[in-house]
Parts: structure tokens; sequence; C-alpha cells
């Protein structure tokens, strides 16, 4: 019997119906300590996307279009202007520690961290720039949560992104290796103008423009 009948929630549990469930269906129950982020990769039958954040899976919302446009930007203008020896890449998750294993929505990440077509996630060290575009249920993880998590682990570069009115407004925070903690360099409406981790100039009012194709 699922929990859902022998405690008698029935009418609570009813909208699982929808997904597939039928009364046997058990969730996965947490070992004693919490999950690791290796289990992430033997747990069936998880979401895509799932995260880890101290020891508890996370299951995310589905995409909205300014999130699943966003990362496109990103991701498509971070590829055509980074070095050789850097990459980019979307929705790849970060083994932090054993109880952390979080899933930016965009990473600049060193090209040789590359370790096969079967490679799940990278080392913090091998990060430059993680993206987190924030969504309605990822505000806190987005804007605290993670920002402390990835300073912590020494990443250089993380980038926030907030939707207003339709377009994206990106927080740009360099680390300070004194203190472990990230500082805020600037905020970017219309066009986002660095120079670090190398020279990116990105037009934040093309989120609804088609890339060009480029051919090799």
């Amino acid at each position: 019997m699922s929990a859902a009948r022998e405690y008698g929630l029935d009418d609570q549990y009813a909208q699982y119906d929808q997904y597939g469930l039928d009364d046997q269906y058990e969730w996965a129950r947490p070992p004693v300590g919490g999950w690791t982020a290796d289990d992430l990769d033997r747990l069936p039958n998880l979401p895509p996307h799932t995260e880890l954040i101290d020891g508890s899976l996370v299951l995310v919302s589905p995409q909205t279009n300014f999130h699943s446009l966003a990362m496109r930007l990103l991701e498509y203008t971070l590829l055509s202007l980074a070095p050789e020896h850097l990459n980019v890449i979307r929705e790849m998750s970060i083994k932090l520690d054993k109880r952390n294993r979080p899933e930016p929505d965009v990473l600049v990440f060193r090209a040789d961290a590359h370790r096969g077509p079967r490679q799940t996630w990278y080392h913090p060290e091998d990060v430059i720039v993680a993206i987190e575009v924030v969504s309605a249920d990822s505000e806190a993880r987005d804007r605290e949560v993670k920002p402390l998590k990835y300073a912590k682990a020494g990443i250089p570069h993380f980038w926030r992104v907030e939707e207003n009115d339709g377009f994206p407004v990106v927080y740009v925070y360099e680390l300070d290796p004194a203190t472990d903690t990230y500082t805020l360099t600037g905020i970017h409406h219309d066009e986002l103008k660095v120079t670090v981790p190398f020279p990116i100039t990105i037009d934040l009012t093309a989120i609804n423009r088609r890339p060009p194709y480029r051919p090799n």
C-alpha cells in the first residue's frame, strides 16, 4: 500500500494520477545523512535536471520561454566569443562536494576538462563562469544558496540573470579570493560588456531573435 493510501491522503495525492503514478508508487526515500553527489548518476527515474543541495534532491519546474531563450542567447554568444582553451555548455552539473551537485543553466569551463561522451559533471576547479537564470521556484536558491556554495568552491565568476519586462538583466559577480565571497561588479541592462574572464559583449535585447546560422 502506498503512503497516500496508508494515511488516508487519497484526495491530496490524486493529482499524481495525471503523471501515470499508481497507488503502489513510492517516492525515493533518502538514506541517513541524505543523498550524495554520486547518487544522482545511480538513482532510477529521476526527472531531468534534478539537483542535489545539502544532501536533498531538488526537482525543477518546467522551463518558461524566457528561461530557455536566455540560456540560448548566453550559450550561443559565449561560445562564439570564448578563446580556444575555454568551452561553453548548458545544464551540466558541478560536483562541489559530497552533498552538493547543483546544475547551473550555463557554464564556461576549461576545454581540457572534457572527459568523454558519458561525462555528467565537472569539478569546480574546471568552471570559470557559472550562470543561473532565475525562475519563480528557484529565486532563493539562485540568489542566496548557490552563490555562497559556488564562491566557497572557488568558482571565479558568477552571473545571475533576472527577467524584467521580458528581457534579461545580468548581475555579474567576481570572487574575492581573500574572503571566498562574491563581489557585485555590475548590473547590465540592454548590453552586457565585461573584460573578464575574457572580452565579452552580449546584446541582451536580442533574446527574442534567432541566432544566425554559422556553417563550419
